[in-house]
């Protein structure tokens, strides 16, 4: 799955209510076999994003979809000023939901934000991806959460 696909996107569609008791063993255990399999299924994502709360991860899922939205704008005042506010919500250093980015990310939004393009933070958003991918999902799996589903 590429990093662009908005895999976040699905965690906001999925149903709401009684997701555990709807999923099956069959897709739970699929989940274990790659990231991709979970963000691509049918009810991982909701269950995923529920996960992502206890531990906190919540600023990577917010910053992600913002990012989706910010893709989507057309007016070039617009944009500019959904870009300045995700930089100040999750980029500048000490920002309130701040993410875990890289020094040469930060840097070339730095650069951009004053004439944003719908791909200025691409490459942030390829860092969570991967951040997420690495770091949060093995916990996941190991994580009492996973383990009672498979139960």
């Amino acid at each position: 799955m590429s990093p662009n696909t908005c895999w976040l996107c699905k965690i906001f569609r999925a149903e709401e209510n009684g997701i555990s008791s709807k999923v099956s063993l069959e897709e739970v255990l699929q989940w274990s076999q790659s990231f991709e399999n979970l963000v691509t299924s049918k009810y991982g994502p909701k269950i995923y994003k529920t996960y992502l709360k206890t531990e906190h991860s919540d600023e990577n899922t917010e910053f992600w979809l913002a990012c989706e939205a910010c893709k989507k704008i057309t007016s070039q005042r617009k944009r500019i000023s959904m870009a300045r506010k995700l930089f100040t919500s999750y980029i500048q250093p000490q920002a309130p939901n701040e993410i875990n980015i890289d020094s040469p990310a930060r840097k070339a939004i730095i650069r951009n934000i004053q004439e944003p393009t719908q791909s200025c933070f691409d490459e942030a958003q390829r860092i969570i991806y991967r951040h997420t991918e690495r770091d949060s999902y093995p916990r996941f799996l190991e994580s009492q959460f996973y383990q009672k589903l498979k139960h």
